[in-house]
């Protein structure tokens, strides 16, 4: 299974890619894992609820350039249906049982994703109603792909 994660802005903590790279390297022998991140948008901390748009929209496009047509697209968004660890994990080996082999997850930047890019998505999935910092989703997306793959596989997790 191929897998990309798209997300807007660079990742500076180090903390934060650490995690990630250990859990990319566990996810190694279950699947590709690839990380895509576009520019930001740059903006004043104020703005109007039509430059939130327009924000958006910019970082929406950047979004859609690297996501393929035969890609089955998941978007992180509040709204989103929530799962448990379990279920998609059974979302995942659906996927891969009925011939979707590329997915992508799309991470918005600190407003959101685009009309656009919800409308893309095959899925939206929320990890809480709670707003989390974009940069810490990746983190805690790519533990629960790799938690998703243990748990197909009925292979131990280390707690």
């Amino acid at each position: 299974m191929n897998i990309n994660i798209l997300t807007v802005g660079k990742l500076k903590e180090k903390y934060l890619k650490q995690g990630i790279e250990e859990y990319v390297k566990r996810l190694g022998p279950y699947a590709k894992i690839t990380i895509f991140e576009v520019p930001d948008e740059k903006a004043p901390d104020q703005l109007s609820d039509a430059e939130v748009e327009e924000v958006k929209q910019v970082e929406g496009e950047k979004l859609l350039a690297k996501i393929n047509p035969d890609t089955y697209v998941i978007a992180l968004a509040i709204q989103g249906k929530q799962m448990t660890s379990e279920q998609l994990a059974d979302k995942l080996d659906q996927l891969a049982t009925y011939g979707k082999s590329k997915i992508a997850f799309v991470i918005g930047g600190s407003h959101g994703l685009s009309d656009e890019v919800l409308k893309r998505a095959d899925m939206h999935l929320s990890f809480s109603k709670m707003t989390f910092p974009h940069q810490l989703m990746r983190l805690i997306l790519v533990e629960q792909v790799y938690r998703a793959f243990k748990i197909n596989r009925g292979e131990p997790y280390h707690k």
